[in-house]
Protein backbone atom coordinates (compact mmCIF):
# COMPACT_ATOMS: atom_id res chain seq x y z
CA UNK A 1 0.00 0.00 0.00
CA UNK A 2 1.37 3.54 -1.03
CA UNK A 3 1.76 5.97 1.96
CA UNK A 4 -0.97 9.12 1.74
CA UNK A 5 -0.84 12.98 3.41
CA UNK A 6 -3.64 13.50 4.97
CA UNK A 7 -5.07 16.45 3.82
CA UNK A 8 -4.09 19.70 5.85
CA UNK A 9 -7.78 20.39 7.04
CA UNK A 10 -7.42 16.60 9.10
CA UNK A 11 -3.88 17.39 10.11
CA UNK A 12 -5.27 20.84 12.09
CA UNK A 13 -7.77 18.45 13.08
CA UNK A 14 -6.02 15.93 14.76
CA UNK A 15 -3.44 18.20 16.33
CA UNK A 16 -6.66 19.96 18.14
CA UNK A 17 -6.97 20.35 21.79
CA UNK A 18 -10.10 18.40 21.41
CA UNK A 19 -8.16 15.63 20.29
CA UNK A 20 -7.69 12.08 22.20
CA UNK A 21 -5.91 9.98 20.70
CA UNK A 22 -5.26 5.88 21.58
CA UNK A 23 -6.77 6.34 24.94
CA UNK A 24 -6.40 2.40 26.19
CA UNK A 25 -9.65 0.19 26.71
CA UNK A 26 -10.17 1.34 30.70
CA UNK A 27 -9.88 5.10 29.27
CA UNK A 28 -12.63 4.46 26.56
CA UNK A 29 -15.15 2.77 28.75
CA UNK A 30 -14.05 5.89 31.14
CA UNK A 31 -15.16 8.03 28.63
CA UNK A 32 -18.07 6.23 27.73
CA UNK A 33 -19.98 6.23 31.09
CA UNK A 34 -18.33 9.60 31.81
CA UNK A 35 -20.42 10.84 28.82
CA UNK A 36 -23.39 8.89 29.42
CA UNK A 37 -22.85 7.11 25.91
CA UNK A 38 -23.60 3.89 27.40
CA UNK A 39 -24.19 1.73 30.35
CA UNK A 40 -21.90 -1.09 31.92
CA UNK A 41 -23.43 -4.58 32.20
CA UNK A 42 -22.89 -7.13 35.03
CA UNK A 43 -20.13 -8.97 33.11
CA UNK A 44 -18.08 -5.53 32.37
CA UNK A 45 -19.31 -5.01 29.37
CA UNK A 46 -20.59 -1.48 27.86
CA UNK A 47 -24.04 -1.65 25.87
CA UNK A 48 -24.92 1.36 24.00
CA UNK A 49 -27.51 1.92 21.46
CA UNK A 50 -27.71 3.47 18.39
CA UNK A 51 -31.11 5.02 18.21
CA UNK A 52 -33.19 4.97 14.71
CA UNK A 53 -30.60 3.09 12.52
CA UNK A 54 -29.95 -0.71 14.30
CA UNK A 55 -28.79 -1.77 10.81
CA UNK A 56 -26.49 -0.56 7.56
CA UNK A 57 -27.91 1.72 5.58
CA UNK A 58 -27.21 0.42 1.99
CA UNK A 59 -29.34 3.25 0.15
CA UNK A 60 -26.89 5.81 1.71
CA UNK A 61 -23.78 4.85 0.44
CA UNK A 62 -21.64 6.18 -2.19
CA UNK A 63 -18.60 5.77 -3.86
CA UNK A 64 -16.98 8.71 -4.94
CA UNK A 65 -16.81 9.05 -8.55
CA UNK A 66 -12.97 9.81 -9.52
CA UNK A 67 -10.80 9.30 -12.44
CA UNK A 68 -9.14 5.89 -10.36
CA UNK A 69 -12.76 4.53 -9.85
CA UNK A 70 -14.68 5.55 -12.84
CA UNK A 71 -13.69 2.18 -14.66
CA UNK A 72 -12.95 -0.14 -11.87
CA UNK A 73 -15.55 0.60 -9.82
CA UNK A 74 -18.91 -1.62 -10.50
CA UNK A 75 -21.47 1.14 -10.28
CA UNK A 76 -25.34 0.12 -9.45
CA UNK A 77 -27.72 0.26 -6.98
CA UNK A 78 -24.69 -1.28 -4.40
CA UNK A 79 -21.69 1.16 -5.33
CA UNK A 80 -23.79 4.44 -6.19
CA UNK A 81 -21.82 7.65 -7.43
CA UNK A 82 -21.49 10.88 -5.64
CA UNK A 83 -19.31 13.88 -7.15
CA UNK A 84 -16.25 14.98 -5.98
CA UNK A 85 -17.87 18.08 -4.88
CA UNK A 86 -20.86 16.42 -3.01
CA UNK A 87 -18.06 14.72 -1.23
CA UNK A 88 -15.62 18.04 -0.77
CA UNK A 89 -18.35 19.82 0.36
CA UNK A 90 -19.53 17.68 3.18
CA UNK A 91 -16.34 16.77 4.08
CA UNK A 92 -15.43 20.42 5.38
CA UNK A 93 -18.81 20.74 7.09
CA UNK A 94 -18.44 17.11 9.03
CA UNK A 95 -14.54 18.68 9.95
CA UNK A 96 -15.95 22.15 11.35
CA UNK A 97 -18.42 20.01 13.03
CA UNK A 98 -15.83 17.78 14.97
CA UNK A 99 -13.73 21.03 16.00
CA UNK A 100 -16.22 22.30 17.49
CA UNK A 101 -16.56 18.91 19.81
CA UNK A 102 -15.31 18.83 23.03
CA UNK A 103 -13.50 15.46 22.52
CA UNK A 104 -12.80 13.08 19.38
CA UNK A 105 -11.30 9.98 19.40
CA UNK A 106 -8.16 8.26 17.15
CA UNK A 107 -7.81 5.31 16.79
CA UNK A 108 -4.80 3.93 14.92
CA UNK A 109 -4.54 0.62 13.61
CA UNK A 110 -4.49 -1.74 11.03
CA UNK A 111 -6.86 -4.02 8.46
CA UNK A 112 -5.19 -7.64 7.39
CA UNK A 113 -3.32 -9.52 10.29
CA UNK A 114 -0.46 -10.59 7.57
CA UNK A 115 1.75 -7.36 7.61
CA UNK A 116 3.26 -7.76 3.85
CA UNK A 117 -0.32 -7.04 2.92
CA UNK A 118 -2.07 -4.59 5.92
CA UNK A 119 -3.49 -1.34 5.44
CA UNK A 120 -2.93 1.01 7.73
CA UNK A 121 -6.07 3.43 9.07
CA UNK A 122 -7.48 5.84 11.40
CA UNK A 123 -10.59 5.98 12.68
CA UNK A 124 -11.69 9.24 14.07
CA UNK A 125 -15.14 9.02 16.36
CA UNK A 126 -17.49 11.76 17.79
CA UNK A 127 -18.10 8.60 20.37
CA UNK A 128 -16.06 7.56 23.01
CA UNK A 129 -17.83 4.09 22.53
CA UNK A 130 -17.63 3.60 18.60
CA UNK A 131 -13.69 4.41 18.71
CA UNK A 132 -13.89 1.39 21.65
CA UNK A 133 -15.92 -0.40 18.84
CA UNK A 134 -13.09 -0.05 16.62
CA UNK A 135 -10.33 -0.53 18.82
CA UNK A 136 -11.60 -3.70 19.20
CA UNK A 137 -12.55 -4.57 15.64
CA UNK A 138 -9.63 -3.30 14.12
CA UNK A 139 -5.92 -4.52 14.46
CA UNK A 140 -4.44 -2.78 17.36
CA UNK A 141 -0.60 -1.77 16.50
CA UNK A 142 2.40 -2.47 19.35
CA UNK A 143 3.77 0.86 20.89
CA UNK A 144 6.70 0.05 18.38
CA UNK A 145 4.26 0.04 15.40
CA UNK A 146 2.61 2.95 16.90
CA UNK A 147 5.61 4.70 17.08
CA UNK A 148 6.07 5.28 13.01
CA UNK A 149 2.33 4.32 12.21
CA UNK A 150 0.93 6.61 9.16
CA UNK A 151 -3.07 5.88 7.92
CA UNK A 152 -3.30 5.39 4.73
CA UNK A 153 -7.00 5.13 5.26
CA UNK A 154 -9.10 7.37 7.61
CA UNK A 155 -12.85 6.45 8.48
CA UNK A 156 -14.42 9.93 10.04
CA UNK A 157 -17.30 9.27 11.74
CA UNK A 158 -19.28 12.11 12.90
CA UNK A 159 -23.16 10.12 13.69
CA UNK A 160 -24.99 13.36 14.78
CA UNK A 161 -23.83 15.47 11.89
CA UNK A 162 -26.67 15.24 9.54
CA UNK A 163 -26.98 16.05 6.11
CA UNK A 164 -29.65 17.93 4.19
CA UNK A 165 -30.54 16.28 1.26
CA UNK A 166 -31.76 19.66 -0.70
CA UNK A 167 -28.17 20.91 0.04
CA UNK A 168 -26.20 18.84 0.51
CA UNK A 169 -26.90 16.19 -2.32
CA UNK A 170 -27.57 12.98 -0.19
CA UNK A 171 -30.71 10.92 -0.41
CA UNK A 172 -31.29 11.15 2.88
CA UNK A 173 -29.75 13.17 6.40
CA UNK A 174 -27.12 9.76 6.44
CA UNK A 175 -24.49 9.20 4.45
CA UNK A 176 -21.82 6.79 4.29
CA UNK A 177 -18.90 8.46 1.31
CA UNK A 178 -16.10 6.26 0.30
CA UNK A 179 -13.54 8.44 -1.66
CA UNK A 180 -10.91 6.03 -2.63
CA UNK A 181 -8.43 9.18 -3.98
CA UNK A 182 -9.25 11.33 -0.92
CA UNK A 183 -7.94 7.86 0.99
CA UNK A 184 -11.54 8.87 3.13
CA UNK A 185 -14.48 7.66 4.80
CA UNK A 186 -17.34 9.80 5.89
CA UNK A 187 -19.98 8.48 7.84
CA UNK A 188 -22.65 10.35 9.19
CA UNK A 189 -26.14 10.77 10.61
CA UNK A 190 -26.00 6.89 11.61
CA UNK A 191 -24.84 6.07 15.43
CA UNK A 192 -24.75 1.94 14.26
CA UNK A 193 -21.19 1.05 14.54
CA UNK A 194 -21.28 -1.83 11.87
CA UNK A 195 -21.03 0.84 9.28
CA UNK A 196 -16.99 1.94 10.44
CA UNK A 197 -16.53 -2.25 10.04
CA UNK A 198 -17.99 -2.76 6.48
CA UNK A 199 -16.81 0.72 5.25
CA UNK A 200 -12.82 -0.95 5.54
CA UNK A 201 -13.93 -4.36 4.48
CA UNK A 202 -15.36 -2.40 1.55
CA UNK A 203 -11.90 -0.86 0.61
CA UNK A 204 -9.99 -4.11 0.97
CA UNK A 205 -12.44 -5.29 -1.13
CA UNK A 206 -11.31 -2.92 -3.65
CA UNK A 207 -7.89 -2.50 -2.79
CA UNK A 208 -6.44 -6.21 -2.58
CA UNK A 209 -7.21 -7.88 -5.53
CA UNK A 210 -4.49 -5.12 -6.87
CA UNK A 211 -2.08 -6.89 -5.09
CA UNK A 212 -3.19 -10.39 -6.25
CA UNK A 213 -5.20 -11.19 -2.83
CA UNK A 214 -8.70 -12.58 -3.23
CA UNK A 215 -10.49 -10.71 -0.20
CA UNK A 216 -13.44 -13.08 1.16
CA UNK A 217 -16.49 -12.64 3.59
CA UNK A 218 -16.15 -15.77 5.22
CA UNK A 219 -15.13 -17.69 8.54
CA UNK A 220 -11.49 -19.46 8.62
CA UNK A 221 -10.21 -21.98 10.96
CA UNK A 222 -6.96 -24.52 10.95
CA UNK A 223 -6.98 -28.01 12.16
CA UNK A 224 -4.10 -29.80 13.83
CA UNK A 225 -1.81 -30.80 10.99
CA UNK A 226 -2.14 -26.87 9.33
CA UNK A 227 -4.93 -27.81 7.32
CA UNK A 228 -7.19 -24.76 6.22
CA UNK A 229 -10.50 -24.32 5.82
CA UNK A 230 -13.19 -21.77 4.73
CA UNK A 231 -16.62 -21.45 5.53
CA UNK A 232 -19.18 -19.04 3.18
CA UNK A 233 -22.51 -18.45 4.23
CA UNK A 234 -25.15 -15.95 4.47
CA UNK A 235 -27.31 -15.19 7.62
CA UNK A 236 -29.07 -18.49 9.27
CA UNK A 237 -26.94 -20.76 7.14
CA UNK A 238 -24.44 -22.11 10.16
CA UNK A 239 -21.42 -20.26 9.22
CA UNK A 240 -20.08 -19.00 12.89
CA UNK A 241 -21.44 -22.83 14.54
CA UNK A 242 -20.09 -24.94 12.09
CA UNK A 243 -16.60 -22.77 12.01
CA UNK A 244 -16.36 -22.71 15.87
CA UNK A 245 -15.03 -26.29 16.17
CA UNK A 246 -13.19 -27.71 19.36
CA UNK A 247 -10.18 -29.02 17.81
CA UNK A 248 -9.68 -26.31 14.58
CA UNK A 249 -8.17 -22.72 15.68
CA UNK A 250 -10.09 -20.03 14.50
CA UNK A 251 -8.41 -17.85 12.48
CA UNK A 252 -11.30 -15.53 12.26
CA UNK A 253 -14.97 -15.44 11.55
CA UNK A 254 -16.06 -12.96 9.12
CA UNK A 255 -13.42 -10.97 6.53
CA UNK A 256 -10.42 -12.97 5.21
CA UNK A 257 -7.08 -12.11 2.28
CA UNK A 258 -6.22 -14.78 0.78
CA UNK A 259 -2.98 -14.08 -0.64
CA UNK A 260 0.06 -15.74 -2.51
CA UNK A 261 1.34 -16.39 0.94
CA UNK A 262 -1.89 -18.32 1.96
CA UNK A 263 -5.09 -16.80 4.43
CA UNK A 264 -5.35 -14.02 6.85
CA UNK A 265 -7.80 -12.60 9.06
CA UNK A 266 -8.66 -8.73 8.00
CA UNK A 267 -9.78 -8.11 11.53
CA UNK A 268 -8.56 -8.02 14.95
CA UNK A 269 -11.96 -8.62 16.47
CA UNK A 270 -15.51 -10.50 15.94
CA UNK A 271 -18.89 -8.84 15.63
CA UNK A 272 -21.09 -11.37 16.66
CA UNK A 273 -24.94 -11.52 16.44
CA UNK A 274 -26.57 -12.56 20.34
CA UNK A 275 -30.02 -12.31 19.66
CA UNK A 276 -30.80 -15.43 22.05
CA UNK A 277 -27.85 -16.18 22.83
CA UNK A 278 -27.00 -18.38 25.88
CA UNK A 279 -23.57 -20.04 27.10
CA UNK A 280 -24.93 -23.36 25.82
CA UNK A 281 -25.40 -22.71 22.49
CA UNK A 282 -22.57 -20.14 21.72
CA UNK A 283 -19.95 -20.64 24.93
CA UNK A 284 -17.42 -18.73 23.23
CA UNK A 285 -19.56 -15.51 22.21
CA UNK A 286 -21.07 -15.51 25.52
CA UNK A 287 -17.96 -15.28 27.87
CA UNK A 288 -15.95 -13.22 25.09
CA UNK A 289 -18.62 -10.35 26.66
CA UNK A 290 -16.80 -9.11 29.20
CA UNK A 291 -14.83 -6.04 30.21
CA UNK A 292 -13.78 -4.04 26.67
CA UNK A 293 -16.48 -5.61 24.58
CA UNK A 294 -19.11 -3.60 23.10
CA UNK A 295 -23.19 -4.64 23.28
CA UNK A 296 -25.16 -3.04 20.65
CA UNK A 297 -28.44 -2.69 21.09
CA UNK A 298 -29.14 -5.32 23.54
CA UNK A 299 -31.77 -4.61 26.01
CA UNK A 300 -30.18 -4.48 29.99
CA UNK A 301 -31.88 -5.17 33.24
CA UNK A 302 -31.66 -1.38 34.76
CA UNK A 303 -31.13 -2.54 38.34
CA UNK A 304 -29.17 -6.16 37.87
CA UNK A 305 -27.48 -4.88 34.59
CA UNK A 306 -27.88 -8.20 33.32
CA UNK A 307 -28.16 -8.61 29.61
CA UNK A 308 -31.62 -10.08 27.98
CA UNK A 309 -30.48 -11.46 24.87
CA UNK A 310 -34.04 -12.66 24.17
CA UNK A 311 -35.40 -9.53 24.02
CA UNK A 312 -35.33 -7.85 20.47
CA UNK A 313 -37.47 -4.83 21.70
CA UNK A 314 -34.80 -2.60 19.71
CA UNK A 315 -33.96 -5.16 16.67
CA UNK A 316 -33.38 -8.60 16.13
CA UNK A 317 -30.08 -6.83 14.74
CA UNK A 318 -28.26 -7.03 18.53
CA UNK A 319 -24.77 -7.45 18.31
CA UNK A 320 -21.51 -7.82 20.16
CA UNK A 321 -17.80 -6.46 19.59
CA UNK A 322 -14.99 -8.07 21.12
CA UNK A 323 -11.41 -8.40 20.31
CA UNK A 324 -10.36 -12.29 18.36
CA UNK A 325 -8.10 -12.93 21.79
CA UNK A 326 -11.44 -13.05 24.19
CA UNK A 327 -11.73 -16.22 22.04
CA UNK A 328 -10.24 -19.89 23.31
CA UNK A 329 -8.33 -22.00 20.68
CA UNK A 330 -7.70 -19.12 17.81
CA UNK A 331 -4.33 -18.45 15.29
CA UNK A 332 -2.35 -15.60 16.78
CA UNK A 333 -1.09 -13.78 14.70
CA UNK A 334 -4.56 -14.71 12.53
CA UNK A 335 -2.29 -16.23 9.19
CA UNK A 336 -2.60 -19.55 7.79
CA UNK A 337 -1.63 -21.56 4.89
CA UNK A 338 -3.32 -21.95 1.67
CA UNK A 339 -7.19 -23.49 2.33
CA UNK A 340 -7.58 -27.13 1.68
CA UNK A 341 -11.22 -27.01 1.35
CA UNK A 342 -13.33 -24.36 0.84
CA UNK A 343 -17.71 -24.93 2.31
CA UNK A 344 -20.53 -23.11 1.08
CA UNK A 345 -23.48 -23.04 3.32
CA UNK A 346 -26.83 -22.50 2.32
CA UNK A 347 -29.95 -23.12 4.02
CA UNK A 348 -32.25 -24.62 1.22
CA UNK A 349 -36.43 -24.01 2.66
CA UNK A 350 -37.18 -25.74 -0.43
CA UNK A 351 -35.88 -29.04 0.72
CA UNK A 352 -34.28 -30.03 -2.41
CA UNK A 353 -30.46 -29.02 -2.39
CA UNK A 354 -28.18 -31.82 -1.42
CA UNK A 355 -26.81 -31.91 2.47
CA UNK A 356 -23.23 -32.17 0.59
CA UNK A 357 -21.59 -32.09 -2.89
CA UNK A 358 -18.52 -31.81 -4.23
CA UNK A 359 -18.24 -28.83 -6.70
CA UNK A 360 -16.03 -28.90 -9.88
CA UNK A 361 -14.49 -25.41 -10.17
CA UNK A 362 -17.07 -23.93 -12.27
CA UNK A 363 -19.49 -25.44 -10.26
CA UNK A 364 -17.66 -23.49 -7.08
CA UNK A 365 -17.55 -20.08 -9.32
CA UNK A 366 -21.23 -20.32 -9.94
CA UNK A 367 -22.27 -20.90 -6.33
CA UNK A 368 -19.95 -18.02 -5.48
CA UNK A 369 -21.55 -15.88 -7.78
CA UNK A 370 -25.05 -17.07 -6.89
CA UNK A 371 -24.44 -16.78 -3.17
CA UNK A 372 -27.96 -18.15 -1.99
CA UNK A 373 -29.99 -19.49 0.52
CA UNK A 374 -33.52 -18.86 1.67
CA UNK A 375 -35.99 -16.34 3.88
CA UNK A 376 -38.16 -18.05 6.11
CA UNK A 377 -41.62 -17.26 5.99
CA UNK A 378 -42.38 -15.19 9.19
CA UNK A 379 -39.05 -14.07 9.27
CA UNK A 380 -39.87 -10.65 7.19
CA UNK A 381 -43.16 -8.66 6.95
CA UNK A 382 -44.81 -9.95 3.73
CA UNK A 383 -42.84 -12.95 3.86
CA UNK A 384 -45.74 -15.76 3.43
CA UNK A 385 -43.64 -18.94 1.99
CA UNK A 386 -39.84 -19.13 1.50
CA UNK A 387 -38.20 -16.98 -1.02
CA UNK A 388 -34.87 -17.66 -2.77
CA UNK A 389 -32.15 -14.57 -1.79
CA UNK A 390 -29.05 -14.37 -3.33
CA UNK A 391 -26.38 -12.90 -2.51
CA UNK A 392 -23.44 -12.26 -4.72
CA UNK A 393 -19.82 -13.89 -3.59
CA UNK A 394 -21.63 -14.33 -0.35
CA UNK A 395 -21.46 -10.65 0.16
CA UNK A 396 -23.08 -8.17 -2.47
CA UNK A 397 -23.09 -5.10 -0.53
CA UNK A 398 -19.27 -5.00 0.18
CA UNK A 399 -17.61 -5.23 -3.34
CA UNK A 400 -16.98 -2.32 -4.99
CA UNK A 401 -15.79 -4.38 -8.28
CA UNK A 402 -17.43 -6.44 -10.13
CA UNK A 403 -17.98 -9.42 -9.02
CA UNK A 404 -16.63 -12.08 -12.32
CA UNK A 405 -13.32 -9.92 -10.94
CA UNK A 406 -13.42 -12.10 -7.65
CA UNK A 407 -14.77 -14.87 -8.83
CA UNK A 408 -11.91 -15.55 -11.49
CA UNK A 409 -9.36 -15.09 -8.67
CA UNK A 410 -11.37 -17.43 -6.67
CA UNK A 411 -11.42 -20.06 -9.29
CA UNK A 412 -7.63 -19.47 -10.51
CA UNK A 413 -6.96 -20.44 -6.51
CA UNK A 414 -8.57 -23.35 -6.60
CA UNK A 415 -6.88 -24.90 -9.47
CA UNK A 416 -3.27 -23.46 -7.95
CA UNK A 417 -3.92 -25.06 -4.54
CA UNK A 418 -6.03 -27.81 -5.42
CA UNK A 419 -9.15 -26.34 -3.00
CA UNK A 420 -11.84 -28.69 -2.68
CA UNK A 421 -14.83 -27.22 -2.95
CA UNK A 422 -18.46 -28.49 -0.81
CA UNK A 423 -21.36 -26.94 -0.95
CA UNK A 424 -23.43 -28.12 2.44
CA UNK A 425 -27.19 -27.42 2.74
CA UNK A 426 -28.53 -27.20 6.22
CA UNK A 427 -31.77 -26.50 5.35
CA UNK A 428 -34.18 -28.62 5.02
CA UNK A 429 -35.12 -32.50 3.95
CA UNK A 430 -37.98 -34.75 3.16
CA UNK A 431 -39.43 -31.64 2.19
CA UNK A 432 -39.96 -28.20 1.97
CA UNK A 433 -40.75 -26.04 5.19
CA UNK A 434 -43.47 -26.38 7.03
CA UNK A 435 -43.15 -30.38 5.69
CA UNK A 436 -39.51 -31.49 6.03
CA UNK A 437 -37.51 -31.05 8.91
CA UNK A 438 -34.40 -28.94 9.40
CA UNK A 439 -30.91 -31.38 8.68
CA UNK A 440 -29.95 -32.52 11.89
CA UNK A 441 -26.62 -30.26 13.09
CA UNK A 442 -24.92 -34.26 13.96
CA UNK A 443 -25.48 -35.11 10.22
CA UNK A 444 -23.91 -31.59 9.14
CA UNK A 445 -21.26 -31.74 11.28
CA UNK A 446 -20.42 -35.10 10.05
CA UNK A 447 -20.91 -34.16 6.69
CA UNK A 448 -18.50 -31.05 6.91
CA UNK A 449 -16.02 -33.23 9.14
CA UNK A 450 -15.30 -35.53 6.74
CA UNK A 451 -14.33 -33.25 3.99
CA UNK A 452 -12.32 -31.30 5.79
CA UNK A 453 -10.48 -34.67 7.09
CA UNK A 454 -10.26 -35.92 3.06
CA UNK A 455 -12.71 -38.63 3.79
CA UNK A 456 -14.77 -37.66 1.02
CA UNK A 457 -11.95 -36.93 -1.70
CA UNK A 458 -12.44 -40.34 -3.67
CA UNK A 459 -15.80 -41.66 -2.22
CA UNK A 460 -18.16 -42.87 -4.70
CA UNK A 461 -21.02 -40.36 -5.90
CA UNK A 462 -23.97 -40.22 -8.06
CA UNK A 463 -24.94 -36.92 -9.95
CA UNK A 464 -28.24 -35.33 -9.19
CA UNK A 465 -30.41 -35.12 -12.31
CA UNK A 466 -31.62 -31.24 -11.78
CA UNK A 467 -28.79 -29.57 -10.52
CA UNK A 468 -25.62 -31.08 -11.96
CA UNK A 469 -24.18 -31.30 -8.43
CA UNK A 470 -22.02 -34.74 -7.10
CA UNK A 471 -23.65 -36.41 -4.51
CA UNK A 472 -21.86 -38.52 -1.98
CA UNK A 473 -23.29 -42.15 -1.71
CA UNK A 474 -21.79 -42.35 1.84
CA UNK A 475 -20.33 -40.47 4.67
CA UNK A 476 -19.26 -41.57 7.84
CA UNK A 477 -21.86 -41.00 10.92
CA UNK A 478 -25.15 -40.36 8.18
CA UNK A 479 -27.06 -42.36 6.45
CA UNK A 480 -26.82 -42.67 3.50
CA UNK A 481 -30.73 -42.43 2.67
CA UNK A 482 -30.41 -38.77 3.94
CA UNK A 483 -27.48 -37.97 1.28
CA UNK A 484 -29.80 -37.41 -1.55
CA UNK A 485 -32.71 -35.24 -1.40
CA UNK A 486 -35.15 -37.00 -3.70
CA UNK A 487 -35.08 -39.81 -1.79
CA UNK A 488 -35.96 -38.41 1.53
CA UNK A 489 -39.22 -36.94 0.06
CA UNK A 490 -42.68 -38.91 0.03
CA UNK A 491 -44.20 -37.11 -2.78
CA UNK A 492 -41.40 -37.59 -6.25
CA UNK A 493 -43.53 -35.52 -7.87
CA UNK A 494 -43.37 -32.76 -5.57
CA UNK A 495 -39.67 -32.98 -5.21
CA UNK A 496 -39.38 -32.56 -9.13
CA UNK A 497 -41.30 -29.18 -9.62
CA UNK A 498 -39.55 -27.71 -5.79
CA UNK A 499 -36.31 -28.59 -7.11
CA UNK A 500 -36.99 -27.27 -10.82
CA UNK A 501 -38.46 -24.16 -9.36
CA UNK A 502 -35.11 -23.40 -7.60
CA UNK A 503 -33.26 -24.67 -10.83
CA UNK A 504 -35.50 -21.59 -12.23
CA UNK A 505 -34.35 -19.13 -9.62
CA UNK A 506 -30.92 -19.85 -10.42
CA UNK A 507 -30.76 -19.15 -13.89
CA UNK A 508 -32.70 -16.27 -13.51
CA UNK A 509 -30.58 -14.51 -10.90
CA UNK A 510 -27.86 -15.42 -13.14
CA UNK A 511 -28.73 -13.18 -15.96
CA UNK A 512 -27.21 -10.32 -14.45
CA UNK A 513 -24.28 -11.68 -15.08
CA UNK A 514 -23.50 -10.57 -18.65
CA UNK A 515 -19.71 -11.10 -18.76
CA UNK A 516 -19.38 -14.29 -17.20
CA UNK A 517 -17.77 -16.86 -19.49
CA UNK A 518 -20.41 -19.09 -21.02
CA UNK A 519 -18.78 -22.17 -19.47
CA UNK A 520 -19.83 -21.50 -15.73
CA UNK A 521 -23.25 -21.39 -16.46
CA UNK A 522 -23.21 -24.63 -18.81
CA UNK A 523 -20.63 -26.53 -16.46
CA UNK A 524 -21.70 -24.76 -13.25
CA UNK A 525 -25.45 -24.07 -12.83
CA UNK A 526 -28.32 -26.65 -13.24
CA UNK A 527 -29.01 -29.08 -15.54
CA UNK A 528 -32.80 -29.41 -15.76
Amino acid sequence: MNSVSIPNKLIDLLKGNNIQIQLSVPQLVEKVLNRNEGSLTSTGAVAATTGKYTGRSPKDKYIVKEASTLDTVDWGSVNQPISEEVFSNLYNKVLSYLQEKDEVFVFKGFAGADKKHRLPIQVINEYAWHNLFAHQLFIRPTDEELLDHQAEFTVISAPNFKADPAVDGTASETFIIVSFEKRTVLIGGTEYAGEIKKSIFSIMNYLLPENGILPMHCSANVGLEGDVALFFGLSGTGKTTLSADPNRRLIGDDEHGWSPNGVFNIEGGCYAKCINLTREKEPQIFDAIRFGAVLENVVINSESRVADYDDNTLTENTRAAYPIQAIDNIVDPSIAGHPNTIIFLTADAFGVLPPISKLTKEQAMYHFLSGYTSKLAGTERGVTSPEATFSTCFGSPFLPRAATEYAEMLGKKIDEHNAKVYLVNTGWTGGEYGVGNRMKLPYTRAMVQSALEGELNNVETIKDEIFGLEIPLHVPGVPDEVLQPNKTWDNQAAYEVKAKELAAKFRENFKKFSNVPSEIEEKGGPTA
